[in-house]
């Protein structure tokens, strides 16, 4: 009698799948693009075949989804896998902006535009501008990820520093304690940590991802309020999220507006205190450059979405000249 015991074989992971047809048409990358953290960001992929995979840590478990639209027809499909599937498929729609209200942006340019002829050019010239902005990319929606943590650590990453900077440190970090994407993900996905692992990261290794002290701190304070944080994506939203946010040390009117876009769609949340974005908004809509006070003057007549503009005129790809050097990218590794 044989003593070989059969060696069980594990199951594939298990997969859940929806479909959703929106009431307008979605460009779904260009929608999701505000999650993507870098060229290489690991919790975010687009294959050649258009699809676009996204790794989320859901209220019950990591989770890979992946994103379709099919051809001509507008239907968003999408497969899950990971114990948060469930979760993933449940939240698409608000993923995908289904409580934007594009309709309400729409009559707004139309009246800035008709009321403005009649009085200050200026403000028709910057309303029409908006108006083709809006035009050249119909499938644009401001989404919501009801996941806040997952949007707050990278933007505190990227406090007062360049981009690349802010996403090395985002990359090391997610690869180094995150775990290996559920399902059959592109190769290198990663799931980002939860919090009680990113309160336990040694200051040695938020140095070797290129992190300071005061940016890691901030991380590993607001991991210890995540719950908290997370429960806004509720009836509290956006007002309460802000309020909760600017109360932690670390975390001002920039990052609490950078998270809000992402976590609760808040479209109305304008960045300031960016280093760039008020000369790209001056320059695109006035022709000159200007400061946080004059970008918001600029941004009043738009109120209730103002986000929406801002990404309006970061597509457009209009840009003022470039007159000096660009801010290297720092590496703390050497220091």
């Amino acid at each position: 009698m044989s003593d070989l015991v059969p060696v069980p074989v594990s199951a594939p992971p298990r997969s859940s799948e929806r479909g959703w047809r929106p009431d307008a048409p979605v460009d779904v990358a260009l929608t999701l693009a505000p999650h993507r953290r870098g060229g290489s960001d690991p919790t975010w992929r687009r294959t050649p075949d258009g699809a676009v995979w996204r790794t989320t840590r859901t209220p019950d478990g990591p989770a890979t989804l992946r994103i379709t639209t099919a051809d001509g027809a507008g239907e968003v499909g999408a497969r899950a896998w990971g114990p948060g599937a469930e979760w993933a498929l449940e939240t698409l729609p608000g993923l995908l902006g289904a409580d934007d209200d594009v309709s309400g942006f729409a009559g707004l340019l139309a009246d800035l535009t008709r009321r403005a002829r009649h009085g200050e050019t200026g403000q028709a010239r910057r309303a029409m501008f908006v108006a083709r902005a809006a035009a050249r990319h119909p499938g644009l929606r401001i989404g919501r990820s009801s996941r806040v943590f997952e949007a707050l650590v990278p933007a505190v990453l990227e406090q007062k520093v360049v981009g690349r900077e802010a996403w090395r440190a985002w990359r090391w970090l997610v690869r180094r304690y995150g775990e290996a994407a559920p399902g059959p993900a592109p190769e290198g996905m990663t799931v980002i940590p939860p919090p009680e692992v990113w309160r336990q990261i040694p200051s040695w290794d938020w140095h070797r991802a290129g992190a300071e002290a005061v940016r890691a701190r901030t991380v590993v304070n607001a991991a210890r309020h995540a719950e908290r944080l997370e429960s806004t994506c509720g009836e509290a939203g956006s007002a309460e999220a802000d309020r909760l946010l600017r109360a932690l040390p670390g975390i001002g009117v920039w990052t609490s507006a950078e998270v809000r876009q992402r976590a609760h769609g808040d479209c109305d949340a304008p960045s300031v205190g960016d280093y760039h974005l008020p000369g790209i908004l001056g320059w695109a809509l006035t022709g000159r450059k200007t400061d946080d006070a004059g970008m918001l003057a600029l941004l009043e007549p738009f109120r209730g979405h103002r986000h929406r503009v801002i990404r309006l005129v970061e597509l457009s790809g209009i840009r003022p000249p470039a007159r000096g050097p660009r801010m290297p990218a720092r590496d703390y590794r050497s220091f």
